[in-house]
């Protein structure tokens, strides 16, 4: 059934293809998408097809690419396969775009979510020549219904000089209402608080705004977002939840957490959301959450009814979460508010509501510098994502992980990370399925005690103990003892030989 209420824009109903041959060699695209869903499928497609027939002519043919996040195959994917994206922001995962980028045969530009939007309104980033989003309708009016995730959409539809619009009648109809669109931000000296007190508050509109002249081509959808599963918890994924719902059941026990504890945020992946999961078996009730993304996890602490609230940007589905979110998604609607990444992510409602963060790592050294982009120190996985909009302004930071990789042949504890995304001033808090360390209020030296007898996994203890006496010993200085060019040798080991062990 037709999601296009609005009839002065039928006329403006075209093929993907047509579609595609609106957008021109070397402008800049604003897409919608966050970590899988409500991104554009079919434009993307047609335009990756176009740019693969202009370069079999002999025709150069590359965008720029904005996002919210992560976006699927379709898009990323598709368009990293034709070679057709000379930069690309703030977020990737897309396998075939992460070796371009990392062979450096394209630009990227990883930055914390909460501050694209702003960026773009700075002028920072140039000109957005076309925005291409996903909505679930077209209202009578002209206001646009969000699709299932908001991301940047709003700046894109802002900023954009010409809009292309994917109506997408697989995105659930009851998803109407569940959005909260906020107009209110504006650039400084005009900026003002922004009204929002508890997560479940809702400031804005329930549409997207749009000026009805720049939109130059519709195209009608039904095809599902990007669901991947989430891996069954192992035990160590179980072991991190339980480390932690310890430590907020202290935390609570001492007073510096309220019974309901305080708005959740949790990164995405298999740990974070069997963190999420294990909540649903703890003490704690009413509890709110303020976060990006709405993944499994959270759907579990909503059924329990031990969620009251999930406020993010997005969903991070599994293809059994997704069904059961679109079969009760009347339901759901009432319990759950999707919002503009740079209101999710707003560094100061973060601190100011007093959000618990919860991400992951690729790596952490002894004095609880966090690695999440990067490895071996230059080749990039991901991206920084909105783990640094939540650590550092965070009421508790917590970074979480398995103590190892690569079947056990590498520590995720090293004596110093090979990149920092995240300063030890911004991590109070590591877990491994070793056990957990609450590194607030210790100097460095204190912390790397306490991570390598609580965090770090038994084979790799005695040889973290030794460089960490040797550096005692032989360091320039004794604040954070290091010794560099042996520090960095871990990683070098395990480049020339596929393993860590001493």
């Amino acid at each position: 059934m037709s999601r296009m209420a609005c009839a002065a824009l039928r006329n403006r109903i075209m093929t993907a293809n047509a579609a595609a041959a609106l957008i021109a060699s070397g402008s800049t695209v604003g897409l919608s998408g966050f970590t899988g869903s409500g991104y554009p499928k079919a434009v993307p497609m047609a335009l990756a097809a176009r740019i693969e027939a202009e370069h079999a002519a002999g025709n150069p043919f590359r965008i720029r690419v904005w996002t919210g996040a992560s976006t699927g195959p379709e898009l990323d994917g598709a368009l990293a396969k034709a070679d057709g994206i000379e930069f690309r922001l703030p977020y990737n995962s897309d396998p075939t775009a992460r070796e371009k980028i990392n062979r450096g045969e394209m630009e990227y530009f990883d930055m914390h979510l909460s501050q694209v939007a702003p960026m773009a309104w700075q002028g920072f980033l140039g000109p957005l020549d076309t925005a291409v989003v996903e909505v679930a309708g077209i209202r009578a009016n002209g206001s646009l219904i969000p699709s299932s995730s908001v991301g940047n959409n709003k700046t894109w539809l802002d900023r954009a000089d010409q809009i292309i619009l994917e109506v997408n009648s697989w995105q659930n109809a009851a998803l109407e209402g569940m959005h909260d669109i906020y107009y209110g931000t504006a650039l400084p000296p005009h900026r003002v608080p922004i009204p929002l007190i508890r997560p479940d508050d809702r400031i804005g509109e329930a549409y997207f705004r749009v000026d009805p002249a720049k939109i130059v081509a519709i195209v009608e959808t039904e095809a599902p977002d990007r669901n991947l599963p989430f891996a069954a918890p192992d035990a160590a994924a179980h072991a991190i939840a339980g480390h932690l719902i310890e430590f907020f059941r202290h935390e609570v026990a001492r007073g510096r957490l309220p019974a309901s504890l305080l708005p959740l945020q949790s990164g995405v992946g298999n740990i974070a959301n069997a963190v999420l999961t294990g909540l649903v078996w703890g003490p704690f009730d009413d509890m709110t959450s303020y976060t990006e993304v709405i993944q499994d996890g959270m759907l579990d602490l909503l059924d329990s009814g031990k969620l009251r609230i999930a406020s993010a940007t997005a969903f991070s589905l599994s293809p059994a979460a997704a069904t059961r979110l679109n079969t009760n998604m009347a339901t759901y609607r009432d319990k759950m508010i999707l919002r503009p990444q740079e209101i999710s992510n707003h560094p100061e409602l973060i601190r100011r509501l007093g959000c618990l963060a919860m991400n992951g790592l690729i790596e952490a050294d002894i004095y609880g510098n966090v690695n999440s982009t990067h490895i071996m120190g230059s080749r990039i996985q991901n991206g920084i994502g909105g783990s640094g909009d939540f650590a550092r302004n965070a009421y508790v930071s917590i970074f979480m992980t398995p103590s190892t990789a690569k079947g056990g042949n590498i520590s995720a504890i090293v004596p110093q990370a090979s990149h920092v995304d995240h300063i030890s001033q911004d991590v109070q808090v590591l877990v491994t399925e070793q056990g957990l360390a609450d590194l607030r209020g210790l100097s460095p030296k204190q912390r790397a005690q306490i991570i390598i007898e609580n965090c770090a996994h038994p084979d790799f203890r005695p040889a973290l103990a030794d460089y960490y006496r040797r550096a005692r010993e032989g360091s320039y200085g004794q604040q954070s003892p290091s010794l560099p060019g042996e520090a960095l040798s871990w990683h070098q080991r395990f480049l020339d030989t596929g393993t860590m062990r001493f």
